[in-house]
């Protein structure tokens, strides 16, 4: 079963957006993309496809290695000459899994770690334009924060060349340290600290903010407005940004947020270092046996630091880090707390939203629900039982992610929030699997469709973006990415600066529209409509579902929801 997961893993996975299915030969540099920025002069080369120059691994801090491991990212170093910026930087450290299949880490064995601490670097995407124009251009910036539940990803991943030529905007893609690199709280490393930040336990949200920081000094001689920088991301991404949201080291750094199927939480410092199976404390008892010392864990091979997180799933990789609330990077009280006056979170215009089918993506993955046809064609065992588990999943992730927090919002006197919910599930089939139900609207499928690049799952594009979904999803794409610029452009969706597309307003109250629909013309189109969530009208909806047979299945749908939001409990059925 295994086996046949594995393999499913690698044509299928969204989570994968495995781009760099071939060797591709590093371009050439062109000398009409030579800039200038604080650390020195460099180079980079003009897209394949779309009107955009590109520039890659540029740092934008010093290597976080050896006594800077467990720090606050320091500035850059300078360099002589001109910088080639074009080929793919290295990795962030992580562990090699099955969703890396056909990428620069083959020849890696599953379950090695790779990549490097050396890899706080970010790539620039911009429409062409010489070195004079684009002193005075003053485009939107976009900066993307990749996902990979925190622990794994890459820039190499996301070519965002066609959302920045079509939409005149300049898209940035960032790396950040991952996993116990980027999220540790032991006091040992606070008490050695040689500034401020670096008694923080959220190390890659340093790093993001120092990409920012890089951003507003540099972002200008590629053509970009420093004053006005929208962050967007996707899952893990979208965590951060909810952190970058409510930390008092970000305040003025951006202007403008989304947050793609993100989470609103956080823990507290003492779970960081105490309570947590994967505490610090207990990590670092693992990393380093006897007389713990900041030298010690700082001198420690790479590979131990992350054997100490235990047994290792190849698949899904560890439990996600979960944002620290350090007083440093996040106020003591967490995200959701922060959010309650407009004085403890950065308001700026934002928009929040969710896939309908969120947690299709994993439920395809379990052996408990998908069985497999010849080892190699997946199928529900009960396919009503299947889509129940993952609506009230999925409407439980968009209850934390979308209606809680912008109740939140509203109730501190931020209004300035746009909410959608992306419906797309129009994928093909496969030797007599529907993957329109299978897959849905599932985890990270709006992410194509935001950058305009449907060379997204490798083998598996063939089925799901198929030649007779082609020209209602590159209009539904167009869209998308029309609403996303014009956000960008002005804190407004609106009509996407489109006259025929629908006008995205922001959420409102009862009895008026609050959330767009992104979906193919055929199926309704994008279109701004009223739909609310709620964790109470999940549970009633849930117990009353006919598609379950019996309690003891509404149950068990209830229970493995309740993952996705804990405050469910307050609903619980005596029987269950």
């Amino acid at each position: 079963m295994i086996t046949r997961i594995f393999i499913f893993i690698t044509l299928l996975t969204l989570a994968a957006c495995n781009q760099q299915r071939q060797e591709i030969p590093v371009p050439a540099p062109e000398e009409k993309t030579e800039r200038t920025v604080t650390n020195g002069k460099l180079v980079g080369f003009s897209h394949h496809k779309h009107p955009v120059h590109v520039w890659r691994s540029i740092p934008f801090a010093k290597p976080p290695v050896g006594d800077l491991r467990w720090r606050a990212p320091r500035q850059a170093d300078n360099w002589n000459g001109i910088r080639e910026a074009l080929d793919h930087a290295p990795w962030c450290t992580q562990i090699r899994r099955r969703i890396d299949d056909g990428s620069s880490a083959d020849a890696i064995p599953l379950g090695n770690v790779m990549g490097q601490e050396d890899c706080l670097y970010l790539n620039i995407y911009a429409p062409e334009m010489d070195a004079e124009t684009a002193g005075t251009a003053e485009l939107p910036v976009m900066m993307w924060i990749h996902g990979g539940s925190n622990v794994w990803g890459r820039a190499e991943q996301y070519d965002p060349s066609a959302l920045a030529a079509k939409e005149n905007v300049i898209v940035a893609v960032i790396q950040y340290r991952l996993g116990p690199l980027g999220w540790f709280a032991h006091e040992t490393l606070e008490q050695s600290a040689e500034m401020p930040n670096d008694r923080s336990a959220n190390f890659a949200i340093l790093d993001q903010i120092a990409a920012l920081d890089w951003l507003k000094a540099n972002i200008s001689n590629f053509g970009g407005n420093p004053e006005n920088i929208t962050i967007f991301g996707e899952s893990a991404g979208g965590h951060n940004i909810a952190a970058l949201l409510t930390s008092p080291l970000a305040k003025n750094k951006f202007q403008k947020a989304i947050v793609q199927s993100g989470i609103f939480r956080s823990v507290s410092l003492e779970e960081a270092r105490e309570t947590h199976p994967r505490s610090g404390n207990k990590l670092a008892k693992k990393i380093v046996s006897s007389n713990i010392s900041a030298e010690a864990l700082r001198n420690a091979p790479v590979e131990t630091i992350f054997e100490a997180l235990g047994p290792k799933n190849i698949v899904t990789g560890w439990a996600p880090p979960r944002i620290i609330e350090d007083d440093i990077v996040l106020p003591t009280g967490g995200i959701m707390n922060a959010l309650k006056s407009k004085e403890t979170f950065n308001a700026v215009p934002m928009i929040t939203g969710t896939n309908r089918d969120e947690t299709k993506l994993f439920n395809i993955l379990n052996p408990d629900l998908i069985g497999w046809w010849l080892w190699l064609i997946p199928y529900a065992y009960d396919q009503d039982y299947y889509d129940a588990l993952s609506e009230y999943e999925s409407r439980m992730w968009r209850v934390s992610a979308v209606d809680k927090p912008i109740k939140t919002m509203l109730e501190a006197g931020h209004n300035d929030v746009y909410a959608y919910r992306f419906d797309w599930d129009e994928s093909g089939t496969a030797y007599g699997s529907d993957f329109a139900k299978l897959f849905g609207a599932a985890h990270a499928l709006e992410i194509p469709f935001v950058m305009g690049h449907f060379h997204f799952l490798g083998d598996a594009d063939k089925w799901v973006f198929t030649k007779e979904n082609e020209k209602e999803r590159l209009e539904l794409s167009e869209s998308m990415m029309a609403y996303w610029g014009e956000f960008a452009r002005s804190g407004k969706p609106g009509n996407g600066n489109k006259a025929i597309l629908a006008n995205w307003g922001q959420w409102t109250n009862e009895g008026h529209p609050n959330i767009m629909i992104f979906d193919s013309a055929s199926s309704g189109g994008a279109r701004f409509v009223e739909d609310r969530e709620e964790t109470s009208k999940v549970a009633e909806e849930l117990f009353a579902d006919q598609r379950l047979e019996n309690d003891e299945e509404r149950c068990a749908v209830f229970r493995k929801t309740l993952f996705w939001g804990e405050e469910l409990l307050d609903f619980i059925k005596p029987n269950c």
